[in-house]
């Protein structure tokens, strides 16, 4: 039996996940990092992208969820996911992803010069790691049929 942790995934509007887990996986400012029991404290940014957890049951069922940039803190036997938006996968719109990202590169291209081409990258990112998250999910859940 593997050792479990507390994990709390906590976006600015609500809690989103609270429970016992074996591993989570999160989008690190320097790349992918894992979480296992027993881990070294640890404090660091994350970029907008899927967070995956490894429930505590006997499947080790992953559930996604969907961060768009925060904080993980890893505590001996805790860690706190503290993300400004957090979404279950089941929760994200793929066709509302997809026209955020349009209208963000419509943003971008317009010579106007009265746009604000920071949040309009900043908005690109995030609607492409929404869609990087689903295209994951559906690329697990196909290898996995």
């Amino acid at each position: 039996m593997a050792m479990t942790f507390h994990c709390d995934i906590v976006s600015a509007e609500r809690e989103i996940f609270s429970g016992l887990i074996k591993m989570v996986v999160a989008p690190g400012t320097e790349g992918e990092l894992g979480i296992i029991y027993g881990h070294a404290p640890l404090l660091t940014a994350l970029e907008p992208g899927p967070v995956r957890v490894v429930m505590d049951n006997d499947n080790e069922d992953e559930q996604v969820y969907y961060v768009s940039g925060g904080y993980l803190e890893v505590q001996p036997y805790h860690v706190t996911i503290l993300a400004d938006t957090a979404l279950r996968a089941g929760d994200m719109d793929e066709a509302a992803a997809e026209e955020a990202k349009e209208q963000a590169l419509k943003q971008l291209t317009n010579q106007s010069g009265e746009i604000d081409y920071s949040r309009a990258a900043i908005e690109l990112a995030e609607a492409a790691a929404q869609l990087r998250t689903l295209q994951s999910i559906r690329k697990r859940l196909g290898s996995n049929k």
